[in-house]
Parts: C-alpha cells; structure tokens; sequence
C-alpha cells in the first residue's frame, strides 16, 4: 500500500487557537512512516507546513505519490495534540483538495480521538484513528478496506453511519525506532522552540523522551491520547539526539507532556553539545536535580504552576504536595542554572488579580517570567469539560468554544482580538 502521510498548511485567522504557529516536527508521522516501511509499505511524509505549500501545491505532491491512502491531522504534531484548534477548517480544506487524488481518506489527532463520529462527518474522510496513530496506522494499511470495521481503534464511516471500535490506543514505545530525518526537511526547520536565550543558529528540532503523564489535571486534554506514563528507551533516544547533531542541529525540544527529572537522560545529554528545552512541573524537581538539568544543556523551562494558591491548585487537580514558597524557590534557583525560565498560569477564576500581579513581579524581578493567567479552554475529552457537561457528543467543540468566548472578555496573548465563532470558522 502507498501512504501519504500529510500535515496540512496550516492557518489560524480568528482561531482561539493556543500553541505555536512556527512548524514542527511531526513526531507522529516520522514514527508511522518508519513503521508501514517496516511493514513493507510505501510510505511518505507531505508536511505542507514545513515546506510552505499551498494547497494547490500539497495535492499536487499527494497526487504525484498516488497514495491508496491519505492521513490527515487535526493537530499541528504531537506537540499540541492538547491544545488543537478547535475548528476543523484547515483538515477540512485538505480532505476536499485531495478527495479525488489520494484513495481512502484517513483521519488522526484529538478530534478523530475524542468525538470520531464529529471528525468524519465534518472532514467527510472514510475512517478516524482512536488515541495514538502510529501501530494503528499499520494494520489499516495492512488489511482490506472490509475488514477496517474489525479493527481495534478505529472509526469506519459508511451507509449514512459511523462504526466506533475501542480502545483507544496506546503505543508501546520500545516498539518505536529512533527517527531520522531528510536534511531538507531539518533545514527547513529554523524555529527552536520555546527558546527566548538568543536568536536561533541552525536548524532546530523536537524529540520525545516519554509520553503520557501520570497527572490528571482538569484542563489537560489527554486522556483519549498520549495518556499512560511510559518512557522511551534512553539507547533510542540519545541515538536520535546523535542522528540530529550530526546533521546540524543544535538545539532540540522536548514535546513529553511532563519531562521528569531523569538523572542517566541528563547525564547522557550533558556529554552531548546539544542544547534542550522542556516543559515540566517544577514541582517534581530538587535543587540537585535542577542543577543537573542545567548541566545537561537545558537553555529554556516551561514549568506548569497554574495557581499561585493552594485553593486554585485543588480547583484544577494538580497534586501539588509544595507551598506557592516552594514553588517560587525552585523556580527562582532553576533561573541561576537555567537561562530561560517561563511560569504558566492558567485563569482558574480563584485568585486575586492584585496578588497574581505581585507574584509575577516578584519573578520578573529575578528574571523568571511569568505570563498574565490565560482563560481556561474546556477541551472535550478534558476533565474540565466532562465536569460540566459530561462526555462528549456531537456538537461538543462547539459547546466547548461557545462557552469560553461568552465567559471571557480577553484572551491569550497570540490570539486574535476577537477569535470567531466556531461555526464562523468552519464555514470560511
């Protein structure tokens, strides 16, 4: 079987969309394509982002390759599968462009994950992968299209209805191969991650460590992918890091929801020139542990506090066993190691503006920076939208974006002034 495996052109106008906009890496497909090859499949990457094509110019590159069939995501990588544009414009547009050039169409991300009956109806695609895509990616390239119904983790569409079969699934990452990369696509790749230390040099690039996080936050869209804590084997990572350093690559990413203290990962990392950046709770690391993440090359931390209270922390679940004191310390001591140091807050509607801005002042001062609490998204598959309004269903992303433009006048600092309606931004 031929396999396309294409990461639209993506465009966020009046999204509420929260993660980066620069492109990224598709961890998902690198690994999927690795995979249907092993299986004896011809598969290939379009990443019409990373390569700046029009849609004109990625059904052209998909119809070149005469796919049986065409994967298409509704997250820009694994990176933001949490945090997705809610609307299903962009797929959208992809899955009209190449309806009549690319065979089957098959449909992967949060969306296909969280409501699969919502993403084939609206993308109008034949089949949507449950949960993580790659193992998956496989056996429908591997079976015939009648026997697609039959297999576990996935949504089959047809005759007017939609087949749903569980579970979601849930890779074994030891099964995973260390990726490698074309250079033209890593010279295409500028952009270095949430790094703000000094402009990029060379080409950048994401990795994963491990995958899942042992948390149950409310506000983290997780649970129907990348959920189950597990870590990669550390041979295949450093052997990727390795791969990436050797073609040029001098600052790599970490996209693991949670990126915990672990001391062989950091003691291999700081024998390597390659400088990282993470993202983590600060209150999983020590003093010692946060000295040997800067030893290791660290250059950027984005740590989830969220709440500067006990009560906002409880409000959103975060198990956080440390006083907001304990919080600051180790922020301010990960500063003197670490040259970029980044706070989150997250609007939980239980702390007091005047003392929020003290705080971060207080953090300002020491260098650490800490954003103004972002407006809360209730993402379907999210305990926070599951608390308000049960499990997702048909029209569950538009509840969802509904509800957080009536409930706040502002919004993220790299949103538009006003996001639009979701309806708006599926009819564009």
């Amino acid at each position: 079987m031929r396999v396309a495996l294409v990461n639209p052109p993506w465009t966020f106008e009046g999204s509420v969309y929260f993660g980066c906009r620069e492109p990224h890496l598709p961890l998902e497909y690198g690994y999927a394509e690795a995979l249907l090859r092993q299986a004896g499949h011809d598969a290939r990457i379009v990443d019409a982002q990373l390569e700046g094509l029009t849609l004109g110019a990625m059904r052209s590159a998909v119809a070149a390759f005469s796919p049986d069939i065409a994967v298409i995501t509704t997250a820009p990588s694994y990176l933001f599968w949490r945090c997705a544009p809610p609307e299903l414009r962009v797929p959208r547009q992809v899955a009209d462009a190449l309806r009549d050039v690319a065979g089957a169409l098959v449909v992967v991300g949060p969306h296909a994950s969280t409501t699969p009956d919502t993403a084939l109806r609206k993308i109008g695609a034949d089949a949507a992968v449950l949960g993580e895509c790659e193992e998956v990616l496989v056996r429908l390239a591997s079976a015939p299209r009648s026997e697609w119904p039959k297999l576990d983790s996935v949504a089959v569409a047809g005759g007017g209805a939609v087949s749903v079969r569980g579970p979601r699934a849930s890779v074994d990452l030891a099964s995973l191969p260390s990726l490698r990369w074309p250079d033209a696509a890593l010279s295409a790749h500028r952009h270095h991650h949430h790094r703000f230390d000094r402009p990029p040099e060379g080409p950048g690039a994401e990795v994963e460590a491990s995958r899942g996080c042992p948390y149950a936050c409310t506000f983290c869209a997780k649970d129907n992918f990348r959920s189950a804590f597990r870590r990669r084997p550390l041979r295949a990572v450093i052997d990727e890091i390795d791969a990436l350093a050797n073609q040029g690559v001098a600052y790599v990413y970490f996209v693991d929801e949670i990126f915990l203290p672990d001391r062989a990962l950091l003691e291999a990392l700081a024998e390597r020139p390659i400088l990282f950046g993470v993202q983590m709770r600060i209150d999983n690391w020590s003093e010692e542990t946060l000295d040997l993440l800067g030893r290791a090359g660290c250059v950027s931390i984005e740590a989830g506090v969220e709440s500067i209270t006990q009560d906002g922390r409880v409000r959103l679940a975060k198990k956080c066993r440390l006083s907001t004191d304990d919080l600051t310390r180790l922020l301010l001591h990960a500063k003197r190691r670490v040259p970029f140091v980044q706070a989150n807050l997250i609007d939980a509607g239980t702390d007091d503006p005047a003392e929020v801005a003290r705080w971060r002042e207080r953090l300002r001062a020491s260098g650490v920076w800490a954003n103004e609490p972002v407006p809360m998204f209730p993402y379907p598959g999210s305990p926070e939208y599951e608390l308000r309004w049960g499990e997702p269903d048909d029209v569950a992303w538009e509840r969802a974006h509904e509800d957080y433009l009536l409930r706040f006048g502002a919004f993220s600092d790299i949103q538009d002034a006003r996001p639009l309606s979701l309806p708006d931004l599926e009819r564009a």
